[in-house]
């Protein structure tokens, strides 16, 4: 094998050990990795020797970042290569503040801007009271976008306002970016897609077929082009139910925390945990009498359990 049999590509599917290769030309060839072990994941560039119908894994090129979730078992890798991380919720079913802060955690490690979607604006009380469990989150300048997702109708027409400012806003925000997209069951996440990407669902059962995915579709991750030529591309990846931290060492985690983070420097003890010290910075912005205190009680609680339970996990 020499240097110019290897053909270059882009990851834009996966399923286990199987993935799926775009040329770029637009061509799709299933790939394998070559050894037991694939390191390969979707938005990886890579560079694959053709066989017969099919190809292998020689190279994964070097990656700008990897956006992943570490349990006591496993490594679970959603995708590589990314500009923009999009954290889907709704306002119904309620989400979990603790989920959504692993998931900006993970982000902010990556490096990774992350955006938050709250669905469902249509259910006026939920959605309030939802929107306002999400003022902390704007208050640290995270961007937080109010939607209304609709599946599309039987004609395949898109059942939302095309001159809905927040969904505009979306769409180009996502505009020339690759982006994650996360999101619990039942936020609109698959909806979503197939608003901007038409086809999508068929694309993905087809994809399911080739990498022998079978009934196994929501195991796998999927990369859509909303628009090619622009570079603009949607990932689809489950796993946000369980979202581990345990490649997170506790003793950075306050500094992946933007409400915490800005407070670090008022602590009398530089190795300080923030839970039990005295003259802590980062209490005392907890028990502030501010309105709204700089640090709210519900994120402080997420960060001391978070702590903890890194901590066991480590020592």
């Amino acid at each position: 094998m020499s240097q110019a049999d290897l053909q270059s590509g882009l990851v834009v599917a996966g399923h286990g050990r199987h993935v799926m290769v775009e040329t770029p030309e637009g061509q799709r060839v299933i790939c394998h990795p070559r050894g037991k072990k694939s390191q390969a994941v979707v938005g990886d560039q890579v560079l694959w020797l053709a066989s017969t119908d099919e190809g292998t894994i020689e190279r994964v090129q070097d990656r700008r970042n990897l956006f992943y979730r570490q349990d006591d078992i496993r490594t679970k890798s959603f995708a590589a290569n990314l500009d923009r991380v999009l954290i889907l919720i709704a306002a119904e079913p309620e989400f979990s503040e603790s989920q959504l802060t692993r998931a900006l955690i993970a982000a902010q490690e990556a490096q990774i801007q992350p955006i938050i979607a709250l669905n469902k604006s249509d259910l006026t009380e939920l959605f309030a009271r939802a929107w306002e469990r999400l003022d902390p989150y704007r208050r640290m300048g995270y961007t937080v976008l109010p939607l209304s997702l609709k599946p599309r109708d039987a004609n395949g027409v898109a059942a939302y306002d095309a001159s809905d400012a927040a969904t505009n806003l979306l769409v180009q925000t996502l505009q020339g970016k690759t982006t994650l997209v996360l999101g619990p069951s039942g936020s609109g996440k698959s909806t979503l897609i197939n608003l901007l990407v038409p086809g999508a669902q068929v694309l993905t059962g087809e994809i399911s077929t080739a990498l022998n995915s079978g009934k196994h579709t929501t195991t796998s991750t999927n990369l859509y082009w909303v628009n090619r030529s622009e570079g603009t591309a949607l990932i689809d990846s489950p796993g946000f139910q369980e979202f581990g931290l345990h490649h997170i060492d506790p003793m950075h985690l306050a500094k992946l925390m933007p409400d915490l983070q800005p407070w670090i420097k008022n602590c009398r003890f530089y190795n300080c945990t923030h839970l039990h010290e005295p003259d802590c910075g980062v209490m005392a912005a907890v028990k502030s009498t501010d309105l709204p205190a700089p640090v709210s009680a519900s994120r402080y609680k997420i960060y001391a359990d978070l702590f903890a339970e890194l901590s066991q996990r480590r020592y």
